[in-house]
């Protein structure tokens, strides 16, 4: 077991330590993957069926990295382990169990896309605003009732909820909602949330089915465990009360993802729900320098909600933080760009060695432009995914409808393209019929002829096509798939247009098809020596919950790296240049509603900095273009809470000059704010639901407002900290009542009227 001797003390400890509750709290670059591998392993050399050992990550690629280790420390018996993502797993159990929650086996993984195009059929269908019932706000009030465990009649069997998309405007939602599980379910769909409700509904509706898993798995662990939401926390903790079996390992430092629903008061109550844990801190820092390390301790050590720890390094002490300003964001793309070009000739480095780090996508368009003109290469992470573009989309879709005639968005997308001669009229005649006799897309066309559909004779041709691909579903995945893409005429199309865009859609395609080459083929024989081969159905059910996280290589070619802050969480870079750092950016506006959104923010800025390895550099530019208007702009608060020493200030700019220490730290003072919290709770859902906030205003005692109750449109006002600006529109009634203003000098902001004081002018 020599693989104990590579680990110091504490994670040793964390590793050996088998039995019962554990909680390991692992600091940035603490070696968290390696105690976790080494942990499996340990398990395993004690004698554990690798059968019995459930290990849960949130990529597939952390998964597969895992995996691996552990078969180079125990060979081919780490196949045998029950690892991958939450989704995957629970994903696995329920096509195994599909029979006691009514779904077929081959059930439909939906994602957002498809979501959001059923949710615009349902709002279509009920003749509603679409602008006010928008696909993307739904689905993700959606997301945030399943995620607290809450289904469509629960929800609606709730005053509070109903109360609140009164309050909204959107009064219809909790019966988008019920109609949207009821078409999921006649689709035999399932979208990401509902691999997690239906798990646990499964477990808590079947004893004899948690029975089963309870005794299966007699070891659980569970990687990023910050990042679980109340859903994910609540199956685990059923499928570990009977061994007790359980390791967390995580970081309440790095929890940031409280819009997805992930919930910190998991990991900061975990002792609570279990109190035999024991717990055991991975504290040293083997990835930053000294000066990075002690710098993002003095921003973190700012939150009160945190699990006391003190990170340190044994590292070399490293260049202190250069913090830079810009008079505008094209400026603070230029100096960015130029100091990577330096730092590239000084250093040696490689352009993968840089990323370039900022809160909004919309920030990377000045980075992008001034990058380009000094001819370095970069990437975009978070951009649109290989399986996201249409062309793969489209074979994936029969793919789907193939394994799944019963898929009704994955049928919509195809069952006209190529175009066959089913048009918009007929494909109208197929919903309203199916709608109105409760039936599915795929059994209305199969007996299209019965019900006397005008143009049925199409639609059998369609069916006879699918119903084809059926009958070879078990041979080979590429030859299946490449037969679709055949007979379909996809390919055909496809090879036909020698536009470069249609090139490059066509080489997608070869692309898709050279994975499902790989995929087919399978080392492995079975008991009569036949080798075997992987098929499309399994290909699909892989595929279909593959994220960004596990397509997007960031090691794939020599290219900076253009990313949001939450895209870069659990990567590394040897210089990191972190951009945006202004008031009502970073943080976020949207983040300044109470306490608990600020310190999420500032865990944000925690793991931006813990990104790198030997250098980073911090911008904030004084102004900005937002909406097409210059906006003034204030350095973030965040600056003036990193602790001085470990700073150094490089103010350099056309106008300014180089700034001094003092100067510049009273500027940095000034942007500390007071916040006042303007949630308004509703309910257990609506606490977790993300949603906008209301702009947060500081008091000033000495600025008397005007009576708002008759602003109009076209008013002219003054806010005591906006200054003067053009009233575009006001909105809501009572205590909801809000004003868009057009502010001369800071730009559009949303106002609710009854917490600012405004001065209405007189014409």
């Amino acid at each position: 077991m020599d693989y104990l001797n590579l680990l110091n003390e504490n994670q040793r400890a964390a590793v050996e330590e088998t039995e019962g509750p554990v909680m390991i709290v692992a600091g940035a670059g603490s070696g968290k993957t390696r105690v976790l591998t080494y942990r499996v392993a340990h398990i395993m050399n004690k004698g554990t069926d690798a059968f019995r050992i459930l290990s849960l990550t949130f990529t597939n690629k952390a998964a597969r990295e895992m995996r691996e280790r552990i078969f180079d420390l125990m060979g081919s018996e780490a196949r045998n382990l029950w690892m991958g993502t939450f989704h995957s797993i629970f994903a696995r159990i329920l096509r195994i169990e599909h029979d006691r929650i009514g779904y077929p086996a081959n059930f439909t993984i939906y994602d957002s896309d498809d979501a959001k195009s059923l949710i615009k059929s349902i709002v279509k269908e009920m003749k509603l605003d679409d602008k006010l019932y928008k696909a993307s706000t739904i689905l993700n009030r959606i997301s945030s009732a399943k995620n607290v465990l809450v289904d469509a009649d629960e929800y609606a069997g709730s005053s509070e909820n109903l109360d609140f998309d009164e309050s909204t405007g959107r009064p219809k939602f909790s019966a988008i909602f019920k109609l949207y599980q009821q078409r999921c379910f006649r689709a035999a769909a399932m979208d990401f949330d509902d691999l997690l409700m239906k798990t646990y509904e499964l477990l808590r509706n079947h004893n004899d089915i948690l029975h089963k898993y309870q005794h299966k798995f007699q070891y659980i662990m569970v990687d990023e465990f910050q990042d679980t939401n109340e859903a994910q926390y609540a199956i685990v903790r059923k499928l570990a009360a009977v061994h007790h079996n359980i390791a967390v390992v995580g970081d309440d430092a790095q929890s940031i993802y409280a819009f997805r629903g992930a919930s910190i008061k998991n990991i900061l109550g975990f002792q609570k729900d279990f109190p035999n844990t024991k717990t055991f801190k991975l504290e040293q820092n083997y990835r930053s320098t000294q000066t990075i390390v002690e710098a993002a301790g003095s921003i973190i050590k700012q939150n009160k909600d945190q699990i006391a720890k003190t990170i340190f390094t044994e590292n070399e002490l490293g260049e202190k933080i250069r913090v830079i300003k810009a008079l505008t964001d094209n400026e603070e793309g230029r100096m960015v760009a130029s100091g990577i070009f330096g730092e590239k000739m000084n250093s040696q480095a490689f352009n993968k060695d840089f990323a370039v780090l900022y809160r909004t996508n919309a920030q990377s368009r000045s980075m992008e432009e001034s990058l380009r003109k000094l001819n370095i290469p970069y990437r975009i992470y978070g951009g649109l995914s290989f399986y996201q573009r249409k062309e793969i989309k489209d074979l994936i879709a029969y793919f789907r409808v193939t394994i799944n005639p019963s898929d009704e968005e994955a049928l919509k997308r195809i069952i006209n393209f190529p175009a066959r001669g089913i048009g918009k009229t007929l494909l109208d005649r197929v919903a309203v019929f199916a709608n109105e006799n409760n039936l599915s897309w795929w059994e209305t066309i199969l007996r299209a002829k019965e019900f006397g559909l005008k143009g049925s004779e199409l639609l059998e041709d369609f069916a006879m096509m699918i119903k084809s691909f059926q009958i070879i579903l078990n041979q080979p995945a590429y030859d299946v798939a490449m037969h679709i893409a055949k007979q379909t005429g996809l390919l055909k199309s496809l090879y036909e247009d020698k536009t470069v865009e249609g090139i490059a859609r066509y080489e997608n395609i070869e692309e898709l098809l050279n994975g499902l080459k790989e995929f087919s083929v399978d080392e492995s024989v079975d008991d009569d020596g036949v080798q075997k081969y992987g098929i499309l159905t399994e290909y699909m059910a892989d595929i279909a919950l593959l994220t960004d996280a596990d397509t997007d290589n960031p090691e794939d070619n020599d290219r900076v790296k253009l990313m949001t802050i939450h895209a870069s969480k659990g990567l590394e870079f040897k210089y990191v240049y972190l951009v945006g750092l202004e008031e009502n950016l970073f943080p976020s506006q949207m983040a300044l509603g109470s306490r608990q959104e600020l310190e999420e923010e500032r865990r944000l800025f925690y793991v931006a900095i813990t990104r790198a390895m030997k250098k980073i550099t911090i911008s904030f530019a004084t102004s900005r273009f937002k909406f097409g208007t210059i906006s003034s702009a204030e350095p973030s608060r965040f600056l003036s809470e990193l602790d001085s020493k470990y700073l150094q200030l490089e103010f350099v700019s056309k106008v300014t000059g180089i700034g001094n220490n003092a100067e510049i730290q009273n500027r940095f003072n000034k942007s500390k704010q007071a916040t006042t919290t303007l949630k308004t709770v509703t309910s257990k859902f609506a606490q977790n639901t993300t949603q906008t906030k209301a702009q947060s205003i500081p008091v000033d005692p000495n600025f008397l407002g005007d009576d708002t109750s008759n602003l109009q449109s076209g008013n002219e006002v003054e806010h005591q900290r906006f200054g003067v600006g053009k009233v575009l529109k006001v909105e809501g009634v009572g205590d909801n009542k809000k004003a868009e203003i057009e502010f001369e000098s800071t730009g559009r902001k949303m106002i609710v009227l009854k917490f600012a004081k405004l001065k209405i002018k007189q014409e």
